[in-house]
């Protein structure tokens, strides 16, 4: 048994808006199957999407606070002139450069017009099949021990595990990585960002929450009230959903 990640869950007081800005960074479109937004591929709503790593809009009533979110999106690039048209279109559409410590750096950090932070890499030969999303990152103080969780917890394959990174892709070599980066700072609220995963059809996804329990997961209760999701957190307090199957 293993879950698989589907979808990059962002939280926003106008989802529509947040919806229409990711759809036109990522050259994807943006869907209203609901009360959220899905960002996907062209072509139709495909859930989940067999390659991409989508994006789920999601209302709530609160503005992000100043505080970093310890989740964000990479984008890929595929040379120099890429990276500075890239950003210069994104920051046409609402984005802003902002600060969290990068320094001198060859990747350009933003922010969505919420304040989600995000960047923009120079080219890099790892990212060049990923599609638009190069990684999701997540800063962390135990790379290995993310590594561990993670690595139970998903169906996807470690590439690579230090002191200062863990690096995991789905074992199908297809769409983003997912990165666990030794960052300083701890955890001290909730998150604009996290994951959904999904049970493949056919496993049980009672039996999947027992077992990420049993693997360090903790139960978490952000008012979502009785819904079809189940909402978890893992060792170092990163929020993500186990989502029922459809």
């Amino acid at each position: 048994m293993a879950l698989r990640p589907v979808q990059v869950n962002i939280k926003a007081l106008d989802g529509s808006a947040v919806g229409r800005f990711w759809a036109e960074a990522l050259g994807w479109r943006a869907y209203h199957p609901g009360v959220t937004t899905y960002v996907g591929p062209g072509g139709g709503p495909v859930w989940p999407d067999p390659v991409s790593l989508c994006i789920d809009i999601v209302p709530v009533p609160e503005p992000k606070t100043t505080t970093k979110n310890r989740v964000h999106l990479d984008l890929a690039t595929t040379s120099a002139a890429h990276q500075a048209e890239l950003v210069a279109r994104l920051r046409a559409l609402g984005a802003t450069p902002t600060h969290v410590g990068q320094g001198d750096v060859p990747w350009t950090v933003l922010a969505d017009p919420e304040g989600n932070e995000f960047c923009v890499l120079e080219p890099r030969e790892t990212y060049r099949d990923t599609g638009p999303i190069a990684a999701v990152v997540v800063d962390c103080a135990d790379p290995r021990a993310m590594a561990g969780f993670w690595g139970e917890a998903t169906d996807w394959t470690l590439h690579e595990v230090t002191d200062d990174l863990a690096v995991l892709r789905s074992a199908k070599g297809i769409g983003p990585y997912l990165e666990f980066l030794r960052t300083p700072g701890v955890k001290t609220g909730p998150d604009r960002v996290h994951l959904d995963l999904l049970p493949y059809p056919g496993d049980d996804k009672a039996a999947e929450v027992a077992r990420l329990r049993a693997l360090g997961a903790t139960d978490l209760d952000l008012g979502q009230g009785d819904v079809p999701w189940t909402c978890l957190a893992d060792p170092e307090g990163h929020e993500f959903c186990v989502l029922a199957p459809s």
